[in-house]
């Protein structure tokens, strides 16, 4: 179950390799721990661009299903779980920025940062559909993102934790240049549209045009910036 879980393979050899890694190498601290994390990280994942920086104690799960581009710097308590059976995983662009102790976390789904997207401290991503953040994206701290599955209420006499709905409502996806500010929400099946700026403290459950200013509970449309 451990391997399952945690290494996304049968493999004994894959196990070790990630063992000895993670216990000798996650919490080195200082530039000696950059520089052995970016020999040795690059050992358990899909594929990992030059110039990448790790922070010391980050958790990867299935390993191999995360791909990071160029100068992806990944920093302190971040957990990268591309957990699933037939899922892609997670996939970041060039000049991605993941701030500490966010959690993006895969439950077959899929999670996808393009290029200069910036998620701030504290952030949770939670994708059992699809979650795509474009290019130049700023996401503050303490951002909620759940892209995929919910809970059904439909079967009175099954436990509401055994009718969970996988593919949800299709997901989340934020086009390029978007700001969103701390502590937004964003729910499974919304679209924010390119240039737009989400409010902090906004709960989004509707697709957000592009260009569009959006702050509440629910979330609404305060002003274009096109005038």
């Amino acid at each position: 179950k451990y391997m399952d879980m945690i290494i996304g393979s049968n493999s004994y050899m894959d196990l070790l390799k990630y063992e000895l890694i993670m216990i000798f190498i996650s919490r080195i601290p200082g530039a000696l721990g950059v520089v052995l994390r970016s020999k040795f990280y690059p050992l358990l994942l899909g594929s990992v661009g030059s110039g990448t920086v790790f922070g010391t104690n980050i958790v990867f799960r299935h390993p191999k299903k995360i791909h990071l581009g160029k100068n992806v710097v990944i920093d302190d308590n971040v957990l990268v779980d591309a957990k699933g059976v037939d899922n892609s995983g997670i996939k970041m662009g060039d000049d991605v920025f993941v701030g500490r102790n966010t959690i993006l976390s895969c439950k077959d789904g899929n999670i996808f940062l393009d290029d200069r997207a910036n998620i701030g401290f504290n952030c949770y991503m939670f994708s059992s559909n699809n979650i795509k953040v474009g290019k130049d994206v700023l996401v503050a701290g303490f951002t909620y993102i759940v892209g995929g599955g919910n809970y059904s209420l439909d079967q009175l006499d099954v436990p509401i934790n055994q009718q969970y709905d996988f593919e949800g409502k299709g997901g989340v996806e934020i086009e390029d240049n978007v700001w969103i500010a701390a502590h937004v929400v964003i729910l499974d099946g919304v679209k924010v549209g390119s240039g737009s700026v989400l409010a902090a403290g906004a709960i989004i459950s509707k697709e957000v045009p592009r260009m569009s200013i959006v702050g509440g509970v629910p979330g609404k449309v305060l002003k274009s910036r096109v005038g």
